[in-house]
């Protein structure tokens, strides 16, 4: 039931208006849509693992394939033990037997559990490199001009293509570049050591500040990944979901071995209970915060919002959200609570921004 009373939540008690304060993040994400931004992205986890046995442990490990060629970076989740998405990472070859894994930052401690359920081939080393390496992710059409201003490395689209990685020196400071992004926009995550960190961010700024670009920070961030639909860990992927529901079943190798197969196997047939899905919704001044309920016109209960922000660059109130299967489809109609009130929403069939990736590849 809505609630309706005199005591409806607001901005004061909540938050979930959009005031003037919001403001600021509208022109982050607008002027990295445009021209280029800059993301502390030194909060994500990082792990390094050396040896001649990387490959065959990774592949134990990871639901996907790992990289064959130096250079080469892959997306994969991590597949829990009833089958469900435990989490994901990017996964760069920097070696013959060197890789770099990067993931989420708040389930480091609970992801080591799925690290430390493999053993470790004789003569590999793996460990946590969260504490010692940081970075930016440098993202936006005009992201290549601004780094390229800072390092010689060739950073074209045949030579540097997305899913790629590298060690490179940017302003004089040795980084592994991998060419990815959260934006869903072309970019670069630069990962360097803590102690240049500083003189790193300084040399960004300074080499984007005649193109108008400028520091970005987590709130825009929300907003632009919630543009491109991309999922996050801990709000739109977790071990309740299974791969064929939050979307990731591509990445899921059907003719490898990997922890908790078994699992993933009695699961993989199955039809999905729901689907990971995108909502514009009509509001003017306030957006969904998560976990909001959606209800279509004859009220059936139908699933709950995960990710939310209004995406400032294509103007719309935007969601991700669990929908039961069946019971909505692309083009649907239906209801989503915002301060305790009705909103009218629309199901769409793909995300608003940038739909068949040309930015992220450009």
């Amino acid at each position: 039931m809505w609630f309706t009373g005199k005591g409806d939540p607001t901005e004061e008690t909540y938050g979930f208006k959009r005031q003037n304060w919001w403001q600021p993040v509208g022109r982050e994400v607008r002027m990295l849509r445009e021209r280029a931004g800059i993301i502390d992205i030194s909060n994500f986890a990082k792990y390094g693992i050396t040896g001649p046995g990387a490959e065959a442990w990774l592949e134990a490990v990871f639901a996907n394939r790992m990289p064959k060629a130096i250079g080469r970076a892959c997306l994969t989740p991590f597949i829990g033990k009833r089958g469900g998405v435990a989490g994901d990472f990017t996964v760069s070859r920097l070696a013959a037997d060197e890789f770099l894994i990067v993931g989420s930052g708040m389930a480091e401690r609970y992801h080591h559990r799925f690290f430390n359920a493999f053993p470790l081939p004789r003569g590999t080393s793996f460990r946590s490199r969260t504490e010692e390496l940081c970075g930016f992710n440098v993202a936006g059409p005009r992201s290549r001009e601004l780094l390229q201003r800072l390092t010689n490395a060739d950073l074209g689209n045949a030579a540097f293509p997305f899913m790629r990685a590298a060690r490179i020196v940017v302003a004089g400071i040795a980084v592994v570049a991998i060419r990815i992004s959260f934006t869903g926009d072309l970019g670069w995550e630069l990962h360097c050591a803590a102690s240049d960190q500083v003189a790193l961010l300084e040399a960004l700024l300074a080499a984007g500040r005649d193109i108008g670009a400028g520091f970005v920070g987590s709130l825009a961030l929300l907003s632009l990944r919630v543009e491109k639909g991309y999922g996050s860990w801990g709000r739109d992927y977790s071990i309740e979901y299974w791969p064929q529901e939050s979307g990731l079943a591509k990445l899921v190798g059907a003719d490898k071995d990997f922890l908790n197969k078994a699992a993933w196997q009695k699961i993989a047939g199955e039809a999905p209970r729901e689907l990971l899905t995108y909502l514009e919704i009509d509001a003017d001044d306030a957006d969904a915060t998560g976990g909001e309920p959606i209800l279509p016109l004859d009220g059936t209960p139908t699933g709950q919002v995960s990710s939310r922000a209004y995406g400032y660059s294509v103007g719309r109130s935007l969601a991700i959200a669990y929908l039961k299967t069946g019971l909505a489809r692309p083009g649907d109609k239906i209801h989503v609570a915002l301060l305790g009130q009705p909103h009218a929403a629309r199901v769409l069939e793909t995300p608003v921004f940038d739909a068949e990736g040309r930015r992220l590849r450009a």
